[in-house]
């Protein structure tokens, strides 16, 4: 069974580019960068722990609530569905497929055949637009296929991995079922919260205070590394490729912010986007430095990470008070 009539989602990050196909669908053409945007996506987090063997940081917040906060903006209904039985998980999503509707997946791409790096990530999406009695038909990202396939077994094994990020198989669809809010109005409410969320963390390891943590922390990594090269290119490929930090998350919310000035004929956003083309010149220059230290296992570079991440935290908690003024006049 394949919904005849859907149309792939071209996008570079895993959950705006499900939440982006569930949204073409039913007629809501909207950019990745304004879908990001809305979605108050960009954040930052240091995160490590006993259990893992390297730390991780994310440049965007915390998974799932992206799509909650675009579908609350816009005035859409989300509905999620949970379930620690995987014979219900997948009732529950071929229903949905058989009434032509289309289901974003959270799942662990470990398990999916199409994917060529084997890492443990439970924190990425897909959208499923059909199936046949042995395969699953998704659209995945641009880089890992916007027409990608899977057996249904791996896809099962994808959705109820347990681990960090992950969910009880979790599945959601979005409907629309009055007009969505005016861009004019979700755009200044969702900058607001961003700044205000980036500068108002709740822990030191979470917005710009967690970029200066970073700062810090970057310079014990070499000595407690088991695999420097494996370690340093896998943080710095995750970054980049993976989307987890890196310039990906920078280039989408200074697209955003782009675009949004247009909307609202702002020369103040502009400015604001062209803060974060520094700022996303100047992540990817971190993980070119990550990728080095990997394949030099040279520790002079890790000076030059740090002082990178200092900088960054000053200039981003710089722009996010620029942004939480310009937009407050626009409440």
């Amino acid at each position: 069974m394949i919904i005849k009539d859907f149309q792939p989602f071209i996008g570079e990050h895993c959950e705006t580019t499900t939440t982006g196909s569930l949204l073409k669908h039913i007629g809501i053409h909207l950019s990745e960068p304004m879908l990001f945007g809305i979605g108050q996506g960009l954040g930052y987090i240091y995160w490590n722990m006993k259990m893992m063997d390297f730390p991780f940081i994310g440049g965007r917040i915390k998974p799932d609530l992206l799509t909650q906060n675009i579908c609350q903006n816009l005035n859409l209904t989300l509905e999620v569905k949970e379930t620690l039985s995987t014979r219900k998980a997948w009732s529950t999503v071929k229903d949905s497929l058989d009434k032509g509707i289309p289901v974003g997946l959270k799942l662990d791409c470990y398990h999916l055949e199409y994917f060529a790096s084997k890492i443990h990530f439970a924190g990425h999406y897909a959208s499923i637009y059909g199936y046949d009695e042995l395969y699953a038909y998704l659209n995945d990202t641009n880089q890992q296929g916007r027409n990608a396939v899977t057996s249904l077994k791996s896809l099962a094994l994808a959705r109820n991995e347990k681990g960090p990020m992950s969910s009880k198989n979790l599945s959601y669809t979005i409907s629309k079922t009055v007009d969505i809010a005016s861009l004019k109005k979700v755009i200044p409410k969702a900058i607001h919260n961003n700044a205000s969320d980036f500068l108002n963390p709740p822990i030191k390891n979470i917005g710009y205070k967690g970029i200066a943590k970073t700062s810090l922390e970057v310079k014990k990594w070499f000595q407690s590394s088991t695999s420097i090269k494996k370690d340093f290119q896998l943080c710095a490929s995750l970054m980049e490729g993976g989307g987890t930090g890196g310039s990906l998350f920078r280039n989408l919310y200074k697209n955003f912010l782009k675009e949004s000035a247009n909307v609202l004929d702002s020369s103040e956003l502009l400015e604001a986007s062209e803060s974060y083309s520094k700022i996303a010149s100047m992540w990817k220059r971190v993980s070119d430095l990550l990728h080095l230290i990997g394949d030099t296992e040279n520790i002079i570079y890790i000076e030059e990470v740090s002082n990178i991440l200092l900088e960054l935290s000053a200039k981003e908690e710089q722009t996010m008070k620029s942004l939480q003024k310009i937009t407050a006049k626009l409440l």
